[in-house]
């Protein structure tokens, strides 16, 4: 019963995190199944603003399975007459340039044997590369509170912390002190508003749908500036595989944080101790003996 209770707390507490943070689980790079042309739609008969174009996708019995991003042409059949000039003279951030032609523009994290992995479709045909940031903003900001949080489990309930706390990381913040407690409030609103105040549009209260989470054009999803011991690549290559590995290691924290914080919830005990439960009981010990 405990581990279909599990199961069940898991699987309603990810799909709470897609739906209340939409985080995209795709990039770019090569699809597969159905072959797909992409296009781009003008949305005004003015030279469209970077922020408003979208793309969009149609089957073409002509083009072939696969599909590359470095070129920008479908291999194995005619390449489609995309127009994509709309991003010529945008300058490149961190060695990105938005395509539109694309699975989310061009931006990186993808990795086999999945490829281009979208099946819940967040970024399906017709999205705008401003949806796309924002998208990709969450994730990355996720997938790194989710990193330090996985870290924060096993290490907090490993070793006795400050304020005499031990036990179930879950239980473990409503013992921090007020005093605490609100300095660490603080210390969480003051990096928020930091992030919000280099990466996103200042609020227009006169016009605000046109401001409402729309992210600077010149801004990467992510890079707030914050690089203490200097690990940013500055070529692009290798921006583009250090910004993959960080995605699928905040992405496998996302799932192993929401594990552990379900756990925990079911039988009240420590990451640690349950690991010595069901250690004895495939070891055909009674795990209940001696307690």
């Amino acid at each position: 019963k405990s581990s279909l209770k599990v199961i069940v707390l898991l699987v309603c507490t990810l799909s709470a995190t897609v739906h209340a943070f939409r985080v995209p689980i795709a990039s770019l790079s090569t699809t597969r199944g159905k072959a797909s042309t992409k296009w781009h739609t003008v949305l005004a008969a003015e030279p469209p603003e970077v922020e408003d174009v979208i793309y969009s996708t149609k089957t073409d019995p002509t083009v072939a399975t696969s599909y590359t991003d470095t070129t920008n042409t479908v291999v194995g059949g005619e390449s489609p007459a995309i127009p994509t000039s709309e991003f010529s003279n945008t300058a490149p951030i961190n060695g990105w340039v938005p395509s539109s032609t694309s699975p989310c523009f061009g931006l990186p994290g993808v990795v086999a044997p999945t490829g281009y992995f979208d099946p819940i479709g967040f970024s399906r045909s017709g999205i705008t590369l401003s949806e796309v940031k924002r998208y990709r903003e969450a994730e990355v900001q996720h997938g790194r509170v989710a990193m330090l949080a996985t870290v924060g489990y096993i290490i907090g309930e490993g070793f006795s912390g400050p304020f005499g706390m031990s036990g179930p990381a879950n239980d473990q913040l409503q013992n921090v002190p007020l005093p605490a407690f609100v300095l660490l409030t603080l210390g969480i609103a003051a990096a928020e508003l930091n992030r919000a105040r280099i990466g996103w549009v200042e609020p227009d209260l006169g016009s605000w749908t046109k401001t409402l989470f729309k992210l600077r054009e010149n801004y990467y999803p992510g890079d707030i500036g914050f690089d203490p011991l200097g690990l940013k690549p500055t070529d692009a290559k290798g921006f583009e595989d250090m910004q993959t590995k960080e995605l699928q290691n905040g992405r496998l924290a996302m799932l192993g944080w929401a594990g552990m914080c379900s756990q925990e919830l079911v039988n009240h005990k420590t990451i640690f101790e349950t690991f010595d439960f069901y250690e004895k009981v495939y070891s055909g010990v009674n795990p209940y003996e001696n307690m």
